[in-house]
This record gives structure tokens, sequence and C-alpha cells, in this order.
């Protein structure tokens, strides 16, 4: 119904943005709000899905065309809905996940909430050789050149992984290395804490 919506971005939560358009704030949920940080006040080109069921209508947002293609091939595999798709898009190494469901990888798909071997399975028996096309075309992000050195980065950054679906077990697990490195931003954050969180 919607390819993209052009706007303003006009709030930055956990688990999305609000885009205003037209006078309408628009609520796109997203893997990983906070890369438009520095994008905060700009107009911006948001590329939109939505899903309506019986208690909600949902856009989900992505700055690519390619990734929002890949959220598609995601929520078409069986035991993978929207929330889990948006977890598995969240961490940005979207080419080691297309070599993970190549090389029938099911212990590197388990690793993201909410996936467990039966689904990883089925990630892999209906996605394999089908993701070919989106390969080198997920890399590269919104720069950030926004710098936040208080301790609200990492408070924002850990409401996001909680959003995402991710265990205060895991959390906990991965703050502590956090707080030691350290970000320059809650994106810069969040980027550092999937990637912890995808080596366990």
């Amino acid at each position: 119904m919607y390819e993209f919506i052009k706007g303003v971005v006009a709030d930055i939560q956990p688990s999305y943005i609000v885009l205003e358009a037209n006078g309408i704030g628009y609520q796109l949920v997203m893997g990983n709000p906070y890369r438009y940080s520095g994008k905060k006040t700009q107009e911006v080109k948001v590329y939109v899905h939505l899903i309506v069921r019986e208690d909600a209508h949902t856009l989900y947002g992505f700055e690519k065309l390619q990734e929002k293609l890949l959220f598609l091939r995601l929520i078409s595999v069986s035991g993978i809905g929207p929330k889990s798709a948006i977890a598995i898009m969240a961490n940005d190494d979207h080419e080691g996940l297309i070599a993970a469901i190549e090389s029938d990888d099911v212990t590197y798909l388990t690793k993201f909430p909410g996936v467990g071997k039966k689904t990883a399975q089925q990630m892999i028996l209906d996605l394999k050789g089908k993701l070919g096309e989106l390969a080198g075309e997920l890399t590269g992000n919104l720069a950030m050149p926004l710098f936040d050195t208080d301790t609200s980065a990492l408070t924002e950054a850990i409401s996001a992984l909680s959003a995402l679906g991710y265990s205060e077990r895991e959390i906990k697990r991965v703050e502590t290395t956090l707080k030691k490195e350290g970000a320059h931003s809650t994106d810069e954050y969040l980027r550092k804490a999937l990637k912890l969180l995808m080596k366990k």
C-alpha cells in the first residue's frame, strides 16, 4: 500500500521513530531507530511496509529498499513474524545473515531473539538461494555526526535491545563491555551490543 514516506524525523524512541509528513506523525517501527539520531529535524526518505492485524496497523520503516525486501523475505518464513524479522535486521551484518543462510549455519541464526533451531532450519529451507540479489546492496548506513558522551546513550541502547526482544540476562552480559569500551552515540552503542550478542 505504501512504498515510502518522506518527512522530518520528529522523535526517536527505543523501537521506533516518528516521521512527520504533511502534518501527520507516522510511527515507524525499526530495528535500530537511533541510526537517525544525527538526522533529527531533517527531512529523510524512509521505505515502509504496513502490516494489518486485528488489534493493530503497524508501519515498519527501512533506510533502504533492499532492507525492506529482506524484511519481506524474512516474514514469508513460517515461524518468523514482523517483530522477529525486525530484531534480526537490527544487526547491521545483513551480509553475515545471508552467508549463514547460504551455508546452513543454524548456530549463527539461533543467536537472534525468538529464533530457535526449528525456525533457523526453516529460514535456510525457505530462503537459501533466494537472497543473492540483495547481497552487496545492504551495506553502509547513515553517518552519525552526533556525539553523546553521557550515560543516556547507553541507557537508550539498552532500552532498544529490550524492545528487540533480548533477555535481561543477555543484555547484562554485554552491558559491562559497553560501559568499559564506551561509544559516541546511542546508535554506536546499539551496533556494538548487537555485534557482541552475535558472538556468544
